[in-house]
């Protein structure tokens, strides 16, 4: 199913932030949160922005390797979730073909909102993880505690 980064929002807890990314479908109410670490939703935040901070980090060194070696990306898939940890791959149009890359969710998808490449999520994998969108509305955006 066609999905896309809704938000990416942080809890803060007694442990300091705890920060996921909010899916959304095509035609669906609920939503995929998938939680990540404080830095990968900063750079899915700064890839969503187009914020460029000067010299490339990890996620722009990656896009600009791949696209000056003439690949591109061509589209996540959220493919599976194996005892809770989701499972994603990057699929990329090469000079020799395209390929398949089993990537985090978070490299992923900061490398999607990077490129504008289209996100898609197995339907069980969303349907198991669905969650109501109310419950991350209280939460704050990820670009409101970023220091960078």
């Amino acid at each position: 199913m066609n999905a896309h980064i809704d938000a990416v929002r942080v809890a803060e807890t007694p442990d300091g932030p705890v920060s996921v990314v909010v899916l959304g479908a095509d035609d669906r109410e609920d939503v995929l949160p998938i939680f990540v670490g404080f830095e990968e939703a900063a750079s899915i935040a700064r890839g969503m922005d187009a914020r460029d901070i000067g010299r490339p980090l990890t996620h722009d060194l990656t896009l600009d390797v791949m696209e000056e070696l003439g690949g591109r990306v061509d589209r996540v898939v959220v493919s599976d979730v194996d005892d809770g940890t989701y499972i994603a791959d990057l699929h990329v149009a090469t000079p020799r073909g395209s390929a398949v890359v089993d990537a985090r969710p978070s490299d992923s998808l900061a490398l999607a909102a990077r490129t504008n490449a289209p996100i898609e999520v197995d339907e069980t994998v969303f349907e198991d993880g669905a969650r109501s969108p109310d419950e991350f509305d209280e939460l704050r955006d990820v670009r409101e505690v970023m220091s960078v």
